[in-house]
């Protein structure tokens, strides 16, 4: 007999909450393996292939593609065992190791889900849809609508009438009766709200998320939902229909709009990453900038040399990179994050490189683990490496997490200069705009030489301005004359 398990949504972790269905791996009927990708996901910081740790049929899928899931959530469900073909064996667990599930643990039984085609049960007005699951759950035989009769999810579902929900525990964790009022508001029960931002946002303006229906999964309280009702002129709360977004056309990386008409376009996965965590930089680091030219042409001419040598290539920026990791050895206090509740700076022992990178999903910030370790050419290759994987979307979320300091390239857009915004909790970045010929007096004559215009802003409360400006007269001095990074090889 064919036993159905539950393959819920992992924790793909660093505090990731929620992730969006691009693409679907597989379709209902079809036979998986143990580990084989089954659905790709995009969360705040990547483009994830979602591994299942069940061998089987897959008997139904949770979700659309462009659908917004909590973790948690149910993904899809797979009959295991019996006349099941199950792949590779799902009592053996799964060898792919995420957060939530991972090798060697035996998966949790369930009651079996009766496979016979009825009509989906539709709750009456104002009733919370059975199961708990999302609304475009398949069924078993490949049909929208719950799974059939018995037990979905711990609801009864084949009593006549039955519309309440029980107390139970949904995909988020949370417990206890889903009651709501007439007016479409939540009178008992917990307040379905996943992210510790989006309460807090809402308790610093004194709003009652009881008061609020989310447009999420399942009612899920986004940030948008409690934005949207912050926003509300007259101050009442708006209905989950007026808070719901329109979601851009699939496949559309820029919404179309007719000329004259307003365009809304969703702060979501990794545009919407960007945005708190800019909007977090400016609100929490009273940061400041100061910046200074520097002739650049014997930076480029030692490069040149190096290439000419033989051997693997080594590039402009690992050279940039080579002198921050010097200069931050000089002047540890920029590579610090500050702890305000414990009134601490905290000055690491590790830079771990970030630099930004532009790519069609937006602006990435992958990050070159122990920098300090590694020499121009090992940084060449890591940088290399981490380009292709930002330009293909092969990122994971290790590669974009975990930052000390950034070094951002932004001549690469043909602009001189830039005030950067700290990558929070880092306490500093170094801005490198363009290297272009210009006017320059060299050994006392007017001379056409490389000028490249840097950039520092830093985190006031690690350091005052004798700091930074040590810093970077320091990176300048090296770029002017790269014999001066000789001292810290």
């Amino acid at each position: 007999m064919a036993q159905v398990l539950e393959f819920k949504l992992p924790d793909l972790g660093e505090g990731l909450t929620e992730a969006e269905i691009v693409r679907w791996l597989v379709e209902v009927g079809d036979v998986v393996a143990v580990d084989q990708p089954v659905v790709e996901v995009e969360t705040a910081k990547a483009m994830v292939e979602v591994p299942c740790p069940y061998g089987g049929v897959v008997t139904a899928r949770f979700g659309e593609e462009g659908t917004e899931l909590p973790v948690g959530s149910p993904l899809l469900t797979v009959a295991v065992g019996g006349d099941a073909p199950a792949s590779g064996g799902a009592d053996e667990g799964s060898g792919n190791v995420l957060v939530g599930y991972g090798t060697g643990a035996p998966p949790a039984r369930r009651k079996r889900v009766r496979t016979s085609p009825v009509a989906p049960v539709r709750p009456a007005d104002g009733a919370v849809s059975n199961g708990g699951s999302p609304a475009a759950a398949q069924g078993v035989d490949g049909t929208s609508g719950p799974l059939g009769t018995g037990r979905v999810a711990g609801v009864d579902t084949a009593a006549p009438g039955r519309t309440a929900v029980p107390e139970r525990t949904d995909a988020r964790g949370l417990t206890g009766a889903r009651g709501l009022g007439n007016a479409g508001t939540r009178t008992t029960g917990p307040v379905p709200v996943i992210s510790p931002l989006v309460r807090r946002i809402a308790r610093e303006n004194g709003l009652d998320l009881r008061q609020l229906t989310g447009s999420g999964p399942d009612g899920l309280i986004l940030r948008a939902d409690v934005e949207h009702a912050l926003r509300s002129a007259d101050g009442t709360v708006l209905r989950a229909e007026t808070l719901a977004v329109p979601r851009p056309p699939e496949t559309a990386s820029t919404p179309t709009a007719t000329p004259g008409a307003d365009t809304r376009v969703p702060l979501r996965g990794i545009r919407g990453a960007v945005a708190d965590k800019l909007s977090r930089s400016r609100h929490e680091i009273p940061d400041a900038t100061c910046w200074v030219d520097a002739d650049a042409t014997e930076l480029l001419a030692a490069r040149a040399a190096m290439n000419a040598a033989g051997g693997p290539k080594i590039s402009l920026l690992a050279l940039l990179a080579r002198i921050c990791t010097a200069a931050l050895a000089r002047h540890p206090e920029l590579n610090s994050t500050v702890d305000m509740e414990a009134r601490e700076i905290v000055r690491l022992g590790h830079v771990h490189l970030g630099f930004a990178a532009q790519t069609e999903r937006g602006l990435v910030v992958p990050v070159v683990r122990d920098a300090h370790t590694r020499d121009a050419q090992s940084l060449s290759a890591e940088f290399a490496r981490l380009t292709e994987a930002a330009r293909t979307g092969t990122l994971t979320p290790g590669d974009l997490t975990g930052g000390t300091f950034t070094l951002n390239n932004y001549g690469v857009f043909g602009v001189d200069g830039s005030t950067p915004i700290i990558n929070h909790p880092e306490a500093a970045m170094l801005g490198v705009g363009r290297i272009v010929a210009k006017p320059w007096v060299h050994q006392g004559e007017l001379a056409v030489r490389q000028v490249v215009q840097l950039s520092l802003t830093f985190d006031h409360r690690v350091c005052d301005g004798g700091t930074a400006g040590g810093f970077l007269r320091y990176v300048a001095d090296c770029v002017e004359q790269p014999a001066v990074l000789l001292r810290s090889l």
